[in-house]
């Protein structure tokens, strides 16, 4: 079978990526997404901007020292680079390469609503043609790929049964696909932070959710030791007037997270979720200083967007390539160490805005 011929560089794609001290920085915003984004700096969504941003990403100096893979949108993936001053470059991928980061490419292709769910439950689009895509992903130098399922808790009953089988059979069909490819497969299904449960409420229903895909990952035949998990971090929701301390928050995610993750996975790579570039940070720091207490046989590293590229857009600002640099590898620097429960709050400029957005797409 095509993912016996993958199986040992599947494994080891998937140990680099799960280096100590390091985590993924998410830049695979679709193009309305970093459109948003450049509008907040008042800057055009043009394909030469965002050839630019790119290219800084790729050639901020030292940044595989915190990070070890980048999730590329397709466009970046097959987009030539450009110096500050303008002048072209090599492949925006050849830049991380030669870095030693490898790049990975998000494959899903968006939600929809899901048909006899409840009210706001969607599904993750994107499995025709993936096994094509994956191939042509993996010629131009991608090694590991990404696809988003979303939850949702409500008082109205969400998650319902059909969301969470329907989106844990596609992270499934997904995984295995892309593996037949010789890709590692992120597995993703967020929760999202919308809503006023409390962090019990987020850890039972994510418990279920964490459950119930590995029961189908197991069904399909997925090699979990070549492959990546990006849950949430196991937080109240946005509106809960209940706000849990670092600690409750480190404590509850290790232990969720141990009662329904598998041992063979190697690491844990927790998105953001809307958090501020520097609670991101000490979320993370407090989850490792409570698995160094108890049972977790993972790497907990990150795989952050917002929460990596917030300040760097900011002081970049379309045209400060050096600024956004040192924005960049100041919270890599940051994550870096949180991921080894050694981040000291404030050590690292950020920014300390809310990034949260309601019913998050991208």
């Amino acid at each position: 079978m095509a993912l016996d011929a993958f199986r040992d560089e599947l494994a080891a794609t998937a140990a680099a990526l799960s280096a100590p001290g390091t985590g993924l920085l998410a830049a695979d915003e679709s193009t309305a997404t970093i459109g948003k984004r450049f509008a907040a700096i008042g800057l055009e969504n043009s394909e030469a901007n965002r050839r630019s941003y790119r290219s800084l990403l790729a050639s901020a100096p030292e940044l595989a020292e915190a990070i070890s893979g980048v999730i590329l949108f397709e466009e970046t993936l097959f987009q030539d680079s450009v110096s500050e001053v303008g002048e072209p470059g090599p492949p925006i991928v050849t830049l991380f390469e030669q870095q030693g980061i490898i790049p990975g490419i998000k494959v899903d292709q968006g939600v929809e609503s899901l048909a006899g769910g409840l009210a706001g439950e969607s599904w993750c689009t994107g499995l025709k043609g993936l096994s094509e895509r994956a191939a042509r992903y993996y010629a131009r130098g991608a090694r590991f790929a990404k696809w988003r399922a979303v939850l949702r808790i409500s008082s109205v009953g969400c998650p319902s049964e059909l969301a969470v089988r329907e989106n844990a059979w596609g992270l499934a069909r997904y995984a295995r696909t892309v593996q037949e490819q010789g890709l590692v497969p992120i597995v993703e299904p967020e929760i999202l932070m919308d809503g006023d449960h409390d962090i019990a409420t987020t850890a039972s229903v994510q418990e279920w959710v964490l459950r119930t895909v590995y029961e189908a990952l197991a069904v399909n035949g997925v090699f979990l030791e070549g492959s990546l998990l990006k849950p949430s971090m196991t937080l109240a929701g946005a509106d809960c007037p209940e706000r849990p301390g670092l600690e409750e928050v480190g404590a509850f995610t290790v232990r969720t997270l141990s009662r329904s993750v598998p041992a063979a996975v190697p690491a844990i790579l927790f998105l953001s979720g809307g958090l501020s570039e520097e609670d991101a940070s000490l979320c993370l720091n407090a989850i490792n200083q409570a698995a160094a207490e108890g049972f977790a046989p993972w790497h907990l590293g990150f795989s952050f967007g917002r929460a990596l590229q917030h300040s760097c857009l900011k002081h970049w600002n379309g045209t400060d390539r050096q600024a956004g640099q040192a924005a960049l590898l100041a919270r890599a620097r940051a994550n870096g160490a949180a991921s080894r429960g050694a981040y000291a709050a404030g050590t690292e400029p950020s920014d300390d805005a809310s990034l949260f957005v309601a019913d998050y797409s991208y």
